[in-house]
């Protein structure tokens, strides 16, 4: 982890930082949310350059925004909506091109739904998760990486040989990385 990125920071006082023109407090906030507006274009099926676009959009409306932004401690929610609002309008765009190219009248578009509260509810626990991985020692978060977020798996042996660890002692840091993640997630509110 960065020693410059401010990962112990409140949303609240990020933004505070960056309206004082912080460049380290912008750089955390942006480490802080990159991958929860990523990782909506791509639920809705954008190719990575499309995602990354959108995720460029949204970050220059953040930017541009966040002097007005009302409460601090809703950027989650506000970050959200505003990458499901430009990731339906990347939709649409893709629907009539694709109509254009065919030769069909499409009639119906996807219409700009109110987000369920389902979808936000994991949207925002998915960020409650890498925002508490992101809060633990270096070598515990990249294990819990390594073990449960890559596709495929990756094996011990391999962890290991990444973390500089002998394969028979992951299982046992493993347990206490996790003891770890459940307090973070429980100190965030999760349950």
């Amino acid at each position: 982890m960065n020693p410059t990125l401010r990962t112990d920071w409140t949303d609240a006082r990020l933004v505070e930082e960056c309206l004082q023109g912080n460049q380290r407090a912008w750089c955390a906030l942006l480490e802080r949310y990159k991958n929860l507006i990523y990782s909506i274009p791509v639920r809705y099926g954008a190719p990575p350059q499309d995602a990354a676009d959108i995720f460029q959009s949204v970050c220059l409306d953040l930017f541009a925004e966040l002097s007005g932004l009302r409460e601090a401690g809703a950027l989650s929610g506000w970050l959200i909506r505003v990458a499901v609002h430009k990731t339906w309008r990347w939709k649409r765009q893709q629907t009539v091109q694709f109509s254009a190219w065919d030769g069909s009248q499409s009639e119906t578009l996807p219409e700009d739904r109110p987000l369920s509260s389902e979808l936000l509810l994991k949207l925002e626990r998915e960020q409650l998760v890498r925002e508490a991985i992101a809060s633990l020692p270096e070598r515990c978060g990249e294990m819990i990486e390594l073990l449960f977020f890559e596709q495929p798996p990756v094996p011990y042996q391999e962890v290991g040989k990444r973390l500089g660890l002998a394969r028979g002692s992951i299982g046992f840091i493993r347990g206490r990385c996790l003891k770890r993640l459940r307090g973070a997630l429980e100190e965030r509110g999760f349950h």
